[in-house]
Formats: structure tokens, C-alpha cells, sequence
């Protein structure tokens, strides 16, 4: 069976377009992501409930993938420290070619079956962890291998795929798939598939870490103070929450280090 993501495009002449044309489809086509991904909610949501269960044990979360589904990946995972105020080794992305390979392609580095192991096993992953296998096309074998063995030791797996026929679907525990169609060009999955790719990885990280307790009301109370920007937003979320002066709402925010920290403390202490 062919594969969906390599699929001719629903566009032909795209040399020929004239800017707005070539935006305009691709405009049409990104419009098509959101829905594919509204379907499968309910299998987004049961990963979370499972793998959110796993990190408040003890588990850590891992993504494995290659090209643009390793980079976002690990984008993904960079982001939950500075966000909610998690250990850097909570989410971890890892890439097939290493953190090289986040730059600049390195060749045939996803055609390794057994190197993705190989990877995971150098931050000691065991059955208390979770680890979600991103590929568009499903048939990446550094990311399947990695599945493969992951299943035999008894690790919950997951995978992101747009191809749901994909030897990928077919192996991983909990199967998100969302099917967005042939690409605009061609067999250009960082469009359409990383755009799907990238929603989800929002869904789960931000989903998970609700669940554990990152999130007060809407407000990131956990996030580190690591630039001017949060930091102002730091001081107006404890204005609106303990209603305090800006001034006293910095001098909290700077004493305890995060937003959590100071409403709590000055709770206590009135």
C-alpha cells in the first residue's frame, strides 16, 4: 500500500503559480490539520490519562524520532522546563544522528534499526517510563526498532504517524493518527505531517503536565523566571492572585523564585 504522506499532491503546476497561489493552497491544505487531529482526541486522551499516571511514579517521558519528527520532538521536550518548571530530564527528545542531527541532516542515520535503542539506553529507560515514537511516513526503522524493543521490555509506547497502515501504527501501544492527506509538495512531511505532529506533542506535553499539577486556574505558576519578559508576567499573575502591590509582588517573586512559591509563602504568612 502506498504511502499516504508520499501521495502526489492535490496540486500540480506549482512552479508555475504566481506568491498568492502558492500561499493560498498551502493555506488550504494547513486548514485540513486541525480537523484530522479533532478526530482522534480520544486516543490522544488516553495516552495522556496513562502516560501522565507514569511521570507522577517516577517515569520520565521520552520522544525518539528522526529528521523533522526527532527536531520536534525535541523542541517539545525543551520547552516543559522553562514552561512548567520540570527537571530537564522529565521530557527528553532524542534525535536519530544525535544533537548534531538538529542542525544539519546527517545520512542514513534513521536507517539504523537498532541505534535507536541504543540511544535510549544511555539514559537507562525502564518499564516506569513512556516513550512515543514520531515518524510521518511510520517506517522510519531507527524509531520502529526503538518501539519494537521498548514493547518487549515491557515499556508503554505511543506513536505519531500520518500513515495509519504504517508498520509503526501497527507496533505502538497507543496509535495517534492523524491522516492530513498528500502534502502540497510532494513528500514534504515537515508541512502538513510536522504541522500535526507539532499540535499533538502541544496536546501531550501541556496535557500531562495539567495533570500533574503545573498549571494553577490557566496560569504557568511553575515556569522559571528566565527572562524580563517572564518575570513581568511573573509579578502580574501574583498582583491578580494575591492582590498585592507590583512592588511587593516583585519582591515576593524574586525571595522564593517562582509564582507558586510566593502566593503560597505569603498565605502562610498572613
Amino acid at each position: 500500500m502506498k504511502s499516504i504522506t508520499e501521495s502526489s499532491s492535490l496540486y500540480d503546476g506549482l512552479d508555475k503559480m504566481s506568491t498568492t497561489e502558492i500561499l493560498t493552497g498551502i493555506n488550504q491544505e494547513d486548514q485540513k490539520v486541525a480537523l484530522s487531529i479533532k478526530k482522534i482526541i480520544p486516543f490522544i486522551s488516553d495516552f495522556i490519562d496513562v502516560a501522565s499516571k507514569k511521570l507522577m511514579g517516577g517515569g520520565r517521558l521520552f520522544y525518539i524520532g528522526a529528521g523533522t519528527s526527532g527536531r520536534l520532538g525535541i523542541v517539545d521536550a525543551s520547552e516543559c522546563p522553562p514552561t512548567f518548571g520540570v527537571d530537564h530530564d522529565l521530557v527528553v527528545g532524542i534525535i536519530a544522528g544525535g544533537d548534531k542531527a538538529i542542525r544539519k541532516a546527517v545520512e542514513f542515520a534513521e536507517d539504523d534499526i537498532e541505534q535507536g535503542w541504543n540511544d535510549l539506553l544511555a539514559y537507562n529507560i525502564t518499564d516506569k517510563d513512556v516513550l512515543v515514537g514520531i515518524a510521518a511516513s511510520g517506517r522510519t526503522p531507527y524509531v520502529i526498532g526503538a518501539i519494537n524493543k521498548a514493547n518487549e521490555m515491557n515499556i508503554v509506547t505511543g506513536c505519531i504517524t500520518c500513515n495509519p497502515e504504517s508498520e509503526l501504527a501497527k507496533i505502538s501501544q497507543f496509535k495517534m493518527l492523524p491522516v492530513v492527506g498528500p502534502e502540497f509538495v510532494t513528500g514534504s512531511t515537515r508541512m502538513k505531517s510536522g504541522t500535526a505532529q507539532k499540535l499533538i506533542l502541544n496536546m501531550i506535553s501541556t496535557g500531562i503536565m495539567i495533570k500533574m499539577g503545573k498549571v494553577k486556574g490557566n496560569k504557568m505558576v511553575d515556569m522559571q523566571m528566565s527572562n524580563h519578559k517572564l518575570v513581568e508576567r511573573g509579578v502580574q499573575m501574583i498582583v491578580d492572585e494575591i492582590n498585592v502591590s507590583r512592588d511587593l509582588a516583585k519582591s515576593l517573586l524574586k525571595e522564593h523564585g517562582s509564582v507558586r512559591k510566593a502566593v503560597d509563602e505569603f498565605q502562610k504568612s498572613i
